[in-house]
């Protein structure tokens, strides 16, 4: 993957308030850390940011350059969103250096079609592996090809690119495959369904019968009505 160039400035607010007002001048509140550094506090561009993370994904590399003149080479770890506004609120980004090797979460893709009559379930949609700094794969792949039900796929079974090593279980599940459900054993079903609304309607039919022979035999309606009679013969 290559590195991303973003321009940044030093932030001097902090706190909700500061962060709002970095947000509402369209810029993302972040901070860099690592290597035993002191957390610097800075604002990214955030229409250039979300471009980047579009094509680049959550592992996209970035050389940053401060308008202080300092220069840092950095992962995003952590990345907050609106999930109404799908804005992004603050990130996290951890300082690297060229070789370094670093242990990310990279999104696992599922290629080719299972063997017909089946169901797919993507058990783990990332998987952590350990790679060069420079050199994060935005995605892994793997295959599912002609699979037949009962079949699962595990972090082993996942392709991974030259230099790339898996950090993960090599058991861990990432996806399974299953047999999907016959037109027959979904009918079944269908019958429990009308029972329970057959029920509820019968429920409601009886309580409106009810209330239709207590109105015949002079019930009154409510006890606000007879508290009405009352009040009228005391007056």
């Amino acid at each position: 993957m290559s590195e991303v160039k973003i321009s940044a400035e030093p932030r001097t607010e902090f706190g909700k308030g500061g962060a709002r007002r970095t947000r509402r001048a369209g810029k993302v509140p972040a901070v860099l850390y690592g290597h035993g550094e002191k957390p610097k506090h800075i604002a990214l561009p955030a229409r250039e940011f979300a471009a980047a993370i579009r094509k680049g994904g959550a592992n996209q590399l970035f050389a940053i350059e401060v308008s202080d003149g300092t220069q840092a080479l950095a992962l995003p770890k952590a990345i907050q969103r609106d999930p109404i506004k799908d804005t992004f609120e603050h990130v996290d980004l951890l300082l690297v250096r060229r070789g370094e090797k670093v242990t990310v979460d990279v999104p696992v893709q599922l290629t080719g079609e299972a063997a017909k009559d089946t169901l797919i379930v993507h058990d783990h949609d990332t998987l952590s592996v350990t790679a060069d700094a420079t050199k994060v794969p935005d995605h892994l792949e793997a295959s599912i090809e002609g699979a037949e039900a009962g079949v699962q796929v595990t972090a082993a079974d996942v392709e991974l690119p030259s230099g790339v090593e898996l950090a993960a279980d090599p058991e861990l599940a990432v996806a399974t495959v299953t047999a999907a459900p016959t037109a027959e054993q979904l009918e079944a079903t269908l019958p429990e369904v009308q029972t329970a609304d057959e029920e509820a309607e019968a429920g409601v039919g009886e309580e409106t019968a009810a209330a239709a022979e207590g109105a015949e035999a002079g019930e009154p309606a409510a006890a606000g009505g007879e508290e009405t009679a009352e009040a009228r013969t005391e007056a």
